[in-house]
């Protein structure tokens, strides 16, 4: 063999190191940016799936009931509504119950409206391409479409109620999980949106029950009545 021959151009051991490094420093929050883009185009694609599978699904027993609720909960009046009513005839435990409820309705409102759907600026769902029925249908709302502002008080209200009255937190679980399946049905939300308005009615109303619970463990006794 000839000391001619070609030899392959190759670095020193430590160039090639230092190559490699920067080629991972500069390639993983690229490729983290991709597989982040990549996972939430597919989400969103299951959720825009389900959404016209509901939206295609024949329920005309379901159609009026659905919108019907849908639209009692509009600014959460199905929510005060249940809370006045706990309060009158629920005794000392169903007002503290009732005022915990109406505060986390509050503090949701605040979050989901003013922080949430802000920040995010999800468009609405396109309910003529996905053929909503006109039966099933509610005035589209203006604000974002996510995270869902209706499931959101719903859960918010019943686990800050459930603190004080436990027994409450399936009736009221259960009814507002149908409200928020009734914004699917409706065509004005996807399911994606729900899901999201849970976990943050959820996560509100345990935070406003517990220091609800907390303060009603220790009230501040007047000072005219210490001795």
């Amino acid at each position: 063999m000839g000391t001619g021959a070609a030899q392959p151009r190759t670095g020193p051991p430590e160039q090639r190191l230092a190559d490699r490094l920067t080629a991972r420093q500069m390639l993983a929050p690229t490729s983290a940016r991709a597989t982040a883009v990549a996972v939430l185009g597919e989400v969103g694609q299951v959720d825009l799936a389900v959404y016209r599978a509901i939206a295609g699904s024949p329920t005309p027993i379901l159609d009026r009931p659905m919108r019907r609720l849908s639209a009692a909960a509009n600014w959460s009046r199905l929510w005060i509504g249940v809370g006045g009513a706990m309060a009158v005839a629920g005794g000392r435990a169903g007002r503290r119950a009732a005022g915990a409820g109406l505060v986390a309705l509050a503090v949701d409102s605040a979050v989901v409206n003013i922080g949430l759907k802000l920040a995010a600026r999800r468009r609405r769902p396109d309910r003529d391409s996905a053929g909503v029925p006109t039966v099933r249908r509610v005035p589209m709302p203006e604000s974002a479409s996510f995270p869902s502002g209706h499931t959101a008080s719903g859960f918010a209200f019943t686990n800050a109620v459930a603190h004080t009255l436990p027994a409450a937190a399936g009736p009221l679980g259960l009814l507002a999980s149908v409200v928020g399946y009734s914004r699917v049905h409706t065509g004005v939300h996807y399911p994606g949106d729900v899901i999201i308005g849970a976990v943050v009615g959820t996560a509100i109303g345990e935070a406003v029950g517990w220091g609800t619970r907390r303060l009603q463990a220790n009230p501040r006794v007047p000072l005219r009545y210490r001795q």
